[in-house]
């Protein structure tokens, strides 16, 4: 593996930098102003508009995509450190660039799986980020972390699927400009082999039957500029056979093809918050003074700064293997190193924002800084996408095998 970073990679992120510098931090304070006073706090604020227009211009866009048919065309090793500068601005900069989750997984769903009148209908305007998407998988009455799970029911009558099910943390489905669920059921619930009883199917957001019942929180944060935490109902919600996905009993299939780049994108971006939280820790160290001298020159304060030094270079080459292993053996084939980053990163990284919080005293858990905000982001990871005891188990189990 070649630990430097190629022509395209290096001009991608120098432009990339420049672009966070010029246009993603200085709109933070912006966005926020706006937001207060919009009608609605699930609307968007103009500026993040104007950040996607000037991405766009700019050619930072759709950046994720591996298929050049649809997007950058670049691999996980080029995309990685560019995910990563993303993560230090997570609320603004993925939406600004097209590559914010769930939507990022979701075309990539359409673009792997979904037929040519679905890619049309749906992946079109994803791509041009004219609409917003949800992923409906997780369950509020079953452990969702074993999707085999999952209770919603997807029948067939005649030409119709019928969708029956309480969903819920459904990401992006509180913007009004989610327009699209794809939904994860049973249309096999009693079948003998339990990884093909799941399908997945498009059920478009004004589908009768579809209601969007609350806005979940995460640590107290409705986390507006993600599209919020939905519990969604369908109660006999009717599509069409055709806006079935694959086939049916392939909808487990598909979401582990989802979920493994889906792990490293947050990975990836988690690194970010961490070299957010780092940077912030040192304005901070440098500009205060206790006990007579600057917190720069406490002792512990030392520690926390090369401790987290230290982590974040050995979390990036963890990240970075696996963003090589991906592109060059297959996502099965990386996948005890998914499973590592999945559990290693964001526990590492809940860590570093944690001293950072605890450097800015009664600052670090107030809206005035980033870093509650970024730490409720980093510690749901350790819940999303699998639970890490999930992927411990696994990764265990893998482990083990070798000497049986």
């Amino acid at each position: 593996m070649d630990f430097a970073y190629d022509a395209r990679t290096e001009e991608l992120r120098a432009r990339l930098l420049a672009f966070m510098d010029e246009y993603v931090h200085p709109a933070e304070r912006t966005a926020h102003e706006q937001r207060a006073r919009l009608a609605s706090p699930w609307d968007t604020p103009q500026v993040v508009e104007e950040l996607k227009a000037e991405a766009r211009r700019q050619g930072l866009w759709n950046l994720f995509l591996p298929d050049a048919e649809y997007g950058a065309g670049l691999t996980n090793l080029q995309y990685a450190p560019l995910a990563e500068i993303t993560g230090r601005s997570p609320q603004l900069a993925p939406t600004a660039t097209n590559c914010a989750a769930p939507d990022t997984g979701n075309m990539e769903v359409l673009a792997q799986f979904a037929d040519e009148a679905q890619r049309k209908q749906w992946l079109e305007p994803l791509l041009a980020g004219e609409i917003r998407s949800a992923f409906a998988m997780t369950e509020p009455e079953v452990a969702s972390s074993d999707a085999t799970n999952i209770t919603t029911r997807i029948e067939r009558e005649g030409d119709e699927y019928v969708v029956t099910g309480r969903k819920w943390y459904i990401s992006g489905a509180m913007n009004p400009d989610c327009r699209i669920f794809i939904v994860m059921g049973k249309t096999d619930p009693d079948g003998a082999d339990i990884r093909r009883q799941q399908s997945m199917v498009l059920v478009p957001r004004d589908t009768p039957g579809v209601t969007v019942r609350r806005a979940m929180q995460v640590f107290g944060y409705e986390d507006h500029y993600h599209g919020g935490h939905a519990e969604v109902v369908f109660d006999r919600a009717r599509v069409p056979v055709s806006n079935l996905i694959g086939e049916e009993g392939g909808g487990f299939a598909i979401a582990q093809a989802r979920l493994g780049p889906g792990r490293i994108h947050h990975c990836m971006r988690l690194i970010g918050m961490a070299e957010r939280a780092i940077e912030l820790m040192c304005r901070r160290a440098v500009s205060r003074e206790a006990f007579g001298k600057a917190l720069a020159q406490q002792g512990v304060v030392h520690n926390w700064i090369a401790d987290a030094r230290v982590t974040v270079e050995q979390l990036r080459l963890l990240v970075l293997k696996t963003a090589w292993l991906m592109d060059t053996v297959g996502n099965r084939g990386a996948h005890t190193e998914i499973q590592a980053i999945k559990i290693a990163t964001p526990r590492a990284v809940v860590d570093i924002i944690d001293r950072a919080i605890q450097l800015h005293g009664a600052g670090g858990v107030s809206q005035d800084f980033p870093l509650a905000e970024l730490y409720a982001g980093a510690r749901t990871l350790m819940i999303a996408d699998g639970p890490d005891e999930v992927h411990q188990r696994s990764l265990a189990r893998r482990e083990i095998k070798k000497y049986l």
